[in-house]
């Protein structure tokens, strides 16, 4: 179970460094309505402009000027050399890696993905190699509404989010557009992932980009291939290596198989597993390489869950380009079931409210009542809940073919999740969370080997953990930690992990079968979930409640594969 108490974050020494708009901006931002009217046209153009991919930049609206004009500045930081347009990272010699300067700002420069061919590139910001974010046909999620991801725009905690995030990367992507909806969590995250691609670390830039692609590609998710493509090269990736996995160093390449088994089935990987990738050799990994490779597999492994599972759409610069798709083969294909909340279906999805309520209230009173669960029944309840979960599997799902852009980069595609026990065979032995925990073993073992990201690990495993508004759909004032703890030991559940401590039985009463479907789903093969699945379960619930469970089975997966990962690592190492 994640710990509630709280460790002393290291970010704050390191938030000099960072790209805040905060002392040269904060006075010169977009007010609430300027900040609104941006996202608005952002979004949805203004009747009468131009195309996308034609539109005249001369007039933008209220106040972005202020923030060009910031973009403009960090982009060319003054340099004797004449600005270079890679990061320093290439590497010098044998285990050495040529650091940037730290008197240098750590932003790259900005510049988003190329213009399509014809695209006029008008004032200052074209002669200086930005362009700025094109609008978008559609919202940042197939699955919910644009409306509601924007009501909340001029919110002051999400447009310094947002703000920040477009200074320091020159773009405000979906994922963040969608996870806006619980700005605490983004922040949490924004650092996490700051730190993993754009800090010190013991990895080039490029090769964290690859390995980003590599994760990703495993689920094909074309929209974090696509990305991390242009990330790549940004930074002075080899564009050979884009030509797919085959191309790359033998080094990277070794990481197929501890990439497939932290994707599909992570209770596999063992500590020999770790020594072939530490070998001495030309092309061996030290520990420290390691480490942060593992933390990449499994972070974007994780937001390629959440991509599926909130319908991400390709941003402007992406959507309609080779190398990119819709977040799932069947989201535009399945029905949306919004327009069933009317008559029946309405009164069936409030029902559905009104009983989870009645349950949750039911097993707070039983367990004030209880004197206690023995050990052998919380063991065979586990079990139980294991058994049960093969039951659990959606019944749309079709077999779809890989796209050749994100084909090039996986080895044994047939390789996928498999339920950690099937009738009949031999299981895996069960881990218990206790034998190895995140807080005694794993967070010491990464800040060991990879400072200050197992501070910021363990920061947001605990924000997600302990996120709550109180409220479920109509309701207010409701204590919902006995739900999040559900579905945060269901996730681990599928996984293999199991917690001594906890009534299994709680599962089966507080998760109804589709949001055990969409769990399942969403955590073990992401890249088949559909919007018929989204919309499904909770129908009564908002959509940032949708996007809270989301976020909970992103750093429960993470977690789990990382649990399995630092085991075999400890092993080694003992």
């Amino acid at each position: 179970m994640v710990k509630t108490h709280l460790r002393r974050s290291p970010w704050a020494a390191a938030e000099t460094q960072l790209p805040s708009p905060r002392s040269g901006l904060k006075r010169r931002l977009l007010g609430p309505a300027g900040w609104f009217v941006f996202l608005l046209r952002l979004f949805f153009p203004p009747l009468g402009e131009a195309p996308r991919g034609s539109r005249n930049l001369s007039r933008p609206p209220p106040g972005l000027s202020d923030v060009r004009q910031a973009l403009a500045e960090r982009s060319h930081p003054r340099s004797s050399s004449g600005g270079a347009s890679r990061c320093p990272s290439a590497v010098t010699h044998a285990g050495s890696v040529r650091r940037p300067r730290r008197a240098a700002s750590p932003v790259r420069q900005v510049h988003l993905a190329a213009p399509r061919p014809g695209a006029p590139r008008s004032g200052p910001e074209g002669d200086r190699g930005i362009e700025i974010p094109r609008q978008l046909g559609r919202g940042p999620s197939a699955f919910i509404p644009a409306e509601e991801i924007l009501r909340e725009g001029v919110e002051s905690s999400r447009r310094q989010l947002f703000i920040e995030a477009f200074v320091s990367a020159g773009r405000v992507d979906n994922i963040a557009m969608v996870m806006g909806l619980h700005p605490q969590y983004l922040s949490s995250f924004w650092k996490t992932q700051y730190l993993l691609l754009r800090m010190d670390g013991p990895l080039p830039y490029h090769k964290r980009h690859y390995i980003a692609i590599m994760a990703a590609a495993r689920h094909q998710c074309s929209y974090l291939v696509g990305l991390h493509m242009g990330e790549f090269l940004q930074v002075g990736g080899n564009p050979a290596w884009l030509q797919g996995l085959h191309c790359a160093p033998q080094k990277l390449r070794n990481l197929n198989e501890i990439n497939k088994l932290l994707a599909h089935r992570p209770w596999l990987i063992t500590k020999e597993h770790i020594e072939a990738l530490l070998k001495t050799g030309e092309n061996s990994w030290s520990l420290a390489e390691l480490v942060q490779a593992l933390v990449l597999l499994t972070h974007y492994h994780s937001l390629a869950s959440f991509v599926f599972g909130c319908g991400i759409n390709p941003e402007a610069e992406q959507d309609g380009g080779p190398s990119c798709q819709p977040p799932s083969p069947h989201s535009d294909s399945s029905p949306a079931s919004d327009d069933g909340m009317g008559g029946s279906g309405g009164k069936d999805a409030m029902r559905e409210v009104e009983m989870l309520m009645e349950r949750m209230k039911l097993l707070q009173e039983s367990q004030l009542e209880e004197e206690g669960v023995t050990q052998e029944e919380m063991a065979t309840r586990f079990e139980l809940e294991k058994t049960e979960s093969l039951l659990v599997a959606p019944s749309d799902i079709a077999d779809h073919s890989l796209q050749s852009n994100v084909l090039c980069f996986v080895e044994d595609p047939e390789f996928g999740y498999k339920d950690f026990t099937r009738r009949g065979e031999q299981a895996p032995p069960t881990f218990r969370a206790q034998d190895y925990t995140w807080e005694d073993h794993g967070y010491s073992l990464i800040n060991r080997l990879y400072p200050d990201v197992g501070q910021l690990l363990d920061e947001k495993f605990q924000v997600v953990y302990n996120l709550t508004y109180n409220t479920i759909a109509m309701h207010c004032g409701v204590d919902t930690s006995m739900l999040r703890r559900a579905i945060w030991n269901y996730v681990h559940c599928v996984f293999g992990i199991r917690y001594d401590d906890y009534d299994y039985g709680e599962v089966n009463q507080l998760l109804e079968r589709s949001l055990k479907i969409y769990i399942k789903t969403v955590a073990c093969y992401p890249e088949k979930t559909t919007k018929r699945m989204y919309t499904q379960f909770w129908r009564h619930f908002k959509h940032s409640e949708k996007v809270h469970i989301n976020l909970l089975l992103l750093e429960a997966r993470m977690q789990a594969a990382l649990l399995y990962a630092l085991r075999a690592v400890t092993r080694y190492m003992t």
